[in-house]
């Protein structure tokens, strides 16, 4: 099995590796379309910004290419975003693989922002989940999230509702870091590698 995880100007992909290779998955870590488009798994990790990261996608034509893929694809914290169709940080305009709007945690709410550390998932609806127990712990770094909507396929609560995991056709999504998130971070990652084409 091929997999490919995607590279364009997103931080923590080292760690993405490691949990690989803890699996004893082969990877190719490239930009090259015909190497992603040739794949038969594709992760789309990173921890970054959301406008300079489009930018980038733009600028090596990645924007146009990942939405088209047929593959399962798995996009994770900062490309979880960027597979919705806008992000209020910067006012970016985004993939649009989710048609939701990534929205900034409200300041008022009393909670701290960045929601950063464990934090529970629940309401599971996707294949990844498979094997997990109900309400596992994740880890959380992030000051914008995905409301809860019609591509929701578990749910976490900070300050309010919003989808920890997205999931629509081949693509697959998740706000908090699987491959820092402990045994059940690394069961969704190997349950994404055993999906059916």
């Amino acid at each position: 099995m091929k997999t490919v995880i995607i590279k364009y100007n997103a931080g923590n992909v080292q760690s993405v590796m490691y949990a690989l290779d803890r699996l004893g998955a082969g990877y190719i870590y490239t930009d090259d379309v015909a190497e992603i488009t040739s794949a038969d798994k594709v992760i789309f990790p990173g921890v970054g910004e959301a406008s300079t990261t489009m930018s980038y996608l733009r600028k090596t034509g990645l924007d146009k290419v990942i939405p088209v893929l047929k593959q399962p694809v798995f996009g994770t914290c900062v490309g979880m975003q960027l597979m919705c169709r806008y992000s209020e940080e910067n006012d970016t305009e985004c993939m649009g693989i989710f048609d939701v709007d990534v929205k900034i945690f409200p300041t008022d709410s009393g909670m701290k922002v960045p929601h950063m550390g464990w934090n529970n998932i629940f309401d599971y609806k996707t294949p990844l989940t498979e094997a997990i127990p109900e309400s596992a712990f994740m880890y959380f770094v992030h000051s914008y999230a995905a409301p809860v909507c019609e591509y929701t396929v578990a749910t976490c609560d900070y300050a309010f509702p919003f989808s920890a995991m997205l999931h629509r056709d081949n693509f697959y999504a998740a706000q908090f870091h699987c491959e820092i998130s402990g045994d059940a971070g690394q069961q969704i990652i190997e349950n994404f590698l055993n999906l059916k084409s």
